[in-house]
C-alpha cells in the first residue's frame, strides 16, 4: 500500500456488541451474513396510535443480564454499553495495565432521554419525592462512558463526543488521538443508544425520516432501493478495544484489523438534509486516507451510512463517486443498517465492528431488501449474497449525522 505512515499502528483487539441481530458480536455478525432482520411491528400499547410502529429492538433485554438493583440506577443505554464493553474487554483478553493507561470513550446521539421522560411521568402523577435520586447520572450525555470507565476503572479520560448519527464512529477517532497522543495504551469506544419510545417514534415520524412499510416490516429499512422510504428506528451497542500494536503484540494480543486513519468534516448544509452533492462526506473519506497514507485503488469495500431515507442515500453516493472516481466501480459497497435498522449513535460503532470481521474473515455482508437499486446510485452494491474480498486491501466505514457530521475510517488487516 502507498505511503504508509512509520508511526505505531492501532490495532482492534475487543469487539463486543448487542443489537437487534444479536445480544454479542458473534450473534450479530451470524446474522448479518445470513441476512436476517431485527425489524418487527411494535406491539406495545403505547404504540398503538403512532403514524410508524416499526421499530428494531435489541434481541436481548440488557436488564436482563443485570440484578435488579443495578438495572434500576442505569440508563437503558447504559445498560446497552455495560453490556457490550463486558463482552469487548473478556473478548481482548481483559488486558492487565495501570489503570491511568486506560481510557474509555462511548458516546450516544441522543442519550439517556427514556429516563428523562419516565422520570417526568412520575413527576406529574406521583409527585417530586417518588422522582429517582439516580435520575441525573442517568439521564447525563456522558453516562455511558462513565459507567464504563467506572467498570473497568480507566484513569486515563473518559470522554463522550457527540455528533448524532456519527458519535459513534467519532468516538473511535477520538479513541486513536489517545493512543497516538500518548495519553493511553488502551482505549474501550463505541457507541450505544436506547430511544424506542412514543416521543422520539412520533418526533421522527413527524420529520417523515421513517419507513412506514407496515405491511412488510422485515422489508422496511432498504438502502440504495427505489422503493426506500425513509429508516427503521434501532437500539443497542457496540464497543471496541483500540491499542497501540506494540501494546498488543507486547501481550500477545490477536488483533481483528489495524484502524489505520480517520477523516472528519461538516456539510454546513442543513441540520437535518446532507449536502446533495456530498462534499462533506467526499472531505472526511479523503482525509481518512490521506490520515492512513493509503491511496484510492488500496479500497477494495466501504460499509456505507446508507440509512435508507432518500435523499441521504443519493448523497453518499455521490460522495463516493467525488473521492473514488472510476475506481468506486471496483468497490464493494454493503449497507448494513438494511439488517440492523439504524442504531443512531452506536451505529458508526457498530458498523465500524463489522468492517473490522470483514477483513477478518474477507467477506463483505449482503444488503437485505436490495430488490431495484437507485438509478442515481451506480455502485458495485452487494445484493443477494456475501462478497468474497482480496486479502491485503483497504476498507472503510462512513458515518454522518445531523448537524452535518461526516465521519470516515479506514480499517486494514492486522
Amino acid at each position: 500500500m502507498s505511503g504508509r505512515p512509520t508511526r505505531d499502528e492501532i490495532v482492534v483487539t475487543g469487539l463486543g456488541a448487542t443489537t437487534p441481530l444479536g445480544g454479542d458480536m458473534p450473534s450479530t455478525w451470524r446474522g448479518l451474513l445470513d441476512g436476517q432482520s431485527g425489524a418487527g411491528l411494535l406491539d406495545d400499547d403505547w404504540a398503538a396510535d403512532l403514524p410508524v410502529r416499526i421499530a428494531a429492538r435489541a434481541a436481548v433485554d440488557p436488564a436482563s443480564e443485570l440484578t435488579p438493583q443495578r438495572a434500576r440506577q442505569l440508563d437503558r443505554s447504559q445498560q446497552f454499553a455495560l453490556q457490550a464493553a463486558t463482552e469487548a474487554w473478556a473478548d481482548a483478553g481483559a488486558p492487565e495495565l495501570d489503570p491511568v493507561r486506560l481510557g474509555v470513550v462511548v458516546s450516544s446521539g441522543v442519550g439517556g432521554l427514556t429516563t428523562v421522560l419516565e422520570q417526568y411521568d412520575v413527576l406529574r402523577t406521583r409527585g417530586a419525592r417518588r422522582v429517582s435520586p439516580f435520575t441525573v447520572p442517568m439521564i447525563m450525555p456522558n453516562g455511558p462512558a462513565a459507567t464504563v470507565a467506572l467498570e473497568l476503572s480507566a484513569r486515563a479520560g473518559a470522554h463522550a463526543p457527540v455528533s448524532a448519527c456519527a458519535s459513534g464512529a467519532e468516538a473511535i477517532v477520538m479513541a486513536m488521538d489517545m493512543i497516538r497522543s500518548g495519553r493511553a495504551d488502551v482505549v474501550v469506544c463505541g457507541g450505544t443508544e436506547a430511544v424506542v419510545h412514543p416521543l422520539p417514534m412520533a418526533a421522527f415520524a413527524a420529520m417523515r425520516a421513517l419507513s412506514s412499510r407496515h405491511d412488510d416490516p422485515k422489508g422496511a429499512s432498504r438502502p440504495f432501493d427505489k422503493q426506500r422510504d425513509g429508516f427503521v428506528l434501532g437500539e443497542g451497542a457496540t464497543i471496541l478495544v483500540l491499542e497501540s500494536a506494540t501494546h498488543a503484540k507486547a501481550r500477545g494480543a490477536t488483533a481483528y484489523a489495524s484502524v489505520a486513519g480517520a477523516g472528519m468534516a461538516n456539510d454546513a448544509h442543513h441540520v437535518a438534509a446532507p449536502d446533495p452533492e456530498g462534499t462533506g462526506a467526499a472531505a472526511a473519506m479523503t482525509a481518512a486516507l490521506a490520515d492512513a497514507g493509503l491511496s484510492r485503488a488500496d479500497v477494495e469495500h466501504v460499509n456505507a451510512h446508507a440509512t435508507s431515507t432518500p435523499a441521504g442515500d443519493v448523497a453518499e453516493a455521490a460522495a463516493l463517486r467525488l473521492v473514488f472516481g472510476d475506481h468506486a466501480d471496483d468497490i464493494a459497497i454493503t449497507a448494513t443498517k438494511s439488517c440492523t435498522g439504524h442504531l443512531l449513535g452506536a451505529a458508526g460503532a457498530l458498523e465500524a465492528a463489522v468492517t473490522c470481521l470483514a477483513l477478518r474473515d474477507r467477506t463483505a455482508p449482503a444488503i437485505r431488501n436490495l430488490d431495484d437499486p437507485d438509478d442515481d446510485v451506480t455502485l458495485d452494491l452487494i445484493r443477494m449474497s456475501p462478497r468474497t474480498l482480496t486479502p491485503g486491501r483497504a476498507a472503510l466505514s462512513n458515518s454522518f449525522g445531523f448537524g452535518g457530521h461526516d465521519v470516515a475510517i479506514a480499517f486494514t488487516e492486522a
